[in-house]
């Protein structure tokens, strides 16, 4: 077989010392006004390190002759060394090119930016055309509130202004497929090197412009141990009111963000720090500086720590029970001014839910399907109190006791209830039948002043029986039968109104 170097010697008719000298020409960077070019040798990020799903969509679009890279947190993570969560893409094309080119796979989603969503299995890559800027561009594709909140941008532009666009410097740094190389239109590299969170552009204006990104810069700082610069900072304090402007759902998904990332207590302090979770919860973050409420801010901060451990050990987490702990202070203090009006404890508790939770819609609403098994929680903290008869069965039976029994557990390690009452709970569910007899027993006599305990439960109720009617006197009776006779009748009377 004749190799490829000897086929052009004899083809062109060189000497082997001229193939020897050809070099293979430098990989091609597009020339990209405002970009600082860091080619494939200069840093860590590899192919092999990018879904193949990702790369799909990157191969896809640039074989349509569109421009591809791959953006925001993915190039981010990968230069830090940490395993990305997802993939973002980037193209010139428009979301409609982008459907067409993958057909099945793509969906349009978003009303105030439009994006493609790319499946490929379980995964999806997120698709965004690169956005432009609105400035002097008057047309329905871009519309801003009274107060400079963006409410639609489907403004398209170039990658340049895409750059800007962004809200981090970490975040604005991009992977060319072409050539492997990264693109970054600011300080992104020089930032991630020295663990610093800069915002792009006029901070105070970025943040008006979206006020969800102060939630974000602090949950980027906790999350990658960066530290915000002065200038991120200072305008957080004139802004975060402004977070009243958002949708409360999606405040909802930003506080889920902040607290299932495995950061939750950084980024608790993070937003205690900034008046931010004054901004989210204010019925809450006025209890928790208070000296009479030092077991509440232990709760929360335990049920923060165990959260963010179970995100570590790869254990799911639900959000019902987040919501539980940190509306939980709140609570409390609603349910017992209701109790001094007078009011029963039960009633107190449900009433005080409810008044919780609509005090929530405004800012962090919290969906239907996440406040009832909550509300379910809190109601169950009443019931392990009250141990007799056949309620500590009743309880253990219920679908939601796994959760309050740990909700219990949180309480007694913040020091607000007895250990011993733990401990009980935790004997009852691993012991025998005559064991459990035991206990509750036990614990019925430890209850001075507490109802008695139930017995078992009846068998069903059975009428009374019917007294056999007798028949007519005798006529040798006579009278002396009438006084047996009317007490028949008497008793048949009964009979029949029973």
């Amino acid at each position: 077989m004749v190799s490829i170097k000897d086929f052009i010697t004899k083809q062109l008719n060189l000497p082997d010392s001229a193939v020897e000298t050809v070099a293979a020409p430098p990989p091609l960077s597009p020339g990209i006004p405002g970009a600082r070019i860091t080619p494939r040798n200069e840093h860590n990020v590899s192919r092999r390190q990018i879904s193949e799903g990702a790369l799909q969509v990157l191969n896809g679009l640039h074989r349509a002759g569109f421009q591809a890279y791959l953006v925001g947190g993915s190039v981010r993570d990968l230069l830090l060394g940490r395993e990305p969560k997802d993939f973002d893409v980037a193209t010139d094309a428009h979301p409609e090119q982008v459907r067409k080119l993958f057909r099945r796979n793509a969906r349009l989603i978003g009303r105030r930016f439009i994006l493609v969503h790319v499946q490929f299995g379980h995964e999806i890559i997120e698709v965004a055309t690169f956005r432009g800027s609105a400035n002097g561009k008057e047309n329905e594709a871009s519309e801003r509130s009274e107060t400079g909140r963006i409410l639609a941008d489907n403004v398209y532009g170039s990658l340049e202004e895409d750059a800007r666009r962004r809200d981090f410097t970490a975040n604005a740094l991009y992977y060319n497929i072409a050539d492997r190389s990264i693109l970054d239109f600011s300080t992104g590299m020089e930032d991630l090197q020295a663990g610093r969170l800069r915002v792009i552009g006029d901070p105070e204006q970025r943040y008006r412009e979206d006020p969800v990104r102060m939630l974000r810069a602090v949950r980027f700082a906790a999350k990658l141990g960066f530290i915000m610069d002065a200038a991120a900072q200072a305008p957080i304090a004139t802004c975060r009111e402004r977070l009243q402007e958002v949708p409360s759902a999606r405040l909802f998904e930003e506080t889920l963000k902040l607290f299932l990332n495995g950061n939750a207590q950084t980024s608790f302090e993070h937003l205690r720090q900034q008046g931010l979770f004054a901004a989210l919860f204010p019925q809450v973050d006025v209890l928790l500086d208070n000296a009479e409420h030092s077991a509440a801010r232990a709760l929360l901060q335990g049920a923060l720590g165990g959260t963010d451990t179970r995100v570590r050990d790869g254990k799911s987490v639900t959000p019902a029970f987040l919501f539980a702990a940190l509306l939980w202070p709140a609570l409390q203090e609603q349910s017992h001014l209701l109790e001094q009006q007078g009011k029963p404890a039960t009633v107190a508790l449900q009433q005080a839910a409810s008044d919780v939770l609509q005090e929530c819609v405004g800012r962090v609403s919290v969906p239907r399907r996440f406040a009832l098994p909550m509300r379910e929680i809190w109601d169950l903290q009443a019931r392990f109190m009250r141990r007799g008869g056949r309620r500590p069965h009743a309880l253990l039976a219920h679908p939601r006791f796994r959760a309050a029994f740990d909700f219990l557990s949180l309480r007694s390690q913040s020091s607000e209830i007895s250990a011993t009452l733990v401990e009980w709970w935790e004997q009852f569910q691993t012991a025998d039948h005559d064991g459990r007899r035991i206990l509750i027993e036990q614990a019925r006599l430890e209850e001075t002043g507490q109802e008695a305990a139930l017995g078992p439960l009846p068998a069903t109720s059975r009428r009374r029986p019917r007294r056999r009617r007798r028949r007519g006197n005798r006529p040798d009776q006579g009278d002396a039968a009438q006084p047996g006779g009317a007490d028949d009748s008497h008793d048949d009377g009964q009979s029949d109104s029973d």
